[in-house]
């Protein structure tokens, strides 16, 4: 079992940037895949990012790709979402999210990820 905690969601204003961070519990973190995903009002639930166990294989989607960074730290059992150059578009409430095993073909689907944290919301103003 593995319970996700979201922090680092606030108001910014476009340009500037905030970084996200999911807690984790549960000793085996370091085995899960980890990814964020956004929910803006009245849109469905979209991938963001994801990182394999290890940290050393990250995919973006191509709306945020060059501006949002990916990591995290299994000694501390937190993975971050660093976003920079943010846009009023970026505006949503991001959820981190757990699987044992994602894949390229599987990674963007809400349906894969077994574990999801409550969302902290980023708000960003033009």
């Amino acid at each position: 079992q593995v319970q996700l905690v979201e922090s680092g969601g606030g108001l910014v204003q476009a340009g500037g940037s905030l970084r996200l961070s999911c807690a984790a519990s549960g000793r085996t973190f370091s085995s899960y895949a980890m990814a964020w995903f956004r929910q803006a009002p009245g849109k469905e639930r979209e991938f963001v990012a994801a990182i394999r166990w290890s940290g050393g294989s990250t995919d973006y989607a191509d709306s945020v790709k060059g501006r949002f960074t990916i990591s995290r730290d299994n000694a501390k059992n937190t993975v971050y979402l660093q976003m920079n150059s943010l846009k009023p578009e970026d505006t949503a409430v991001y959820y981190c999210a757990a699987d044992r095993v994602i894949t390229i073909a599987t990674m963007t689907s809400t349906k894969t990820y077994d574990y999801w944290g409550q969302g902290t919301q980023v708000t960003v103003s033009s």
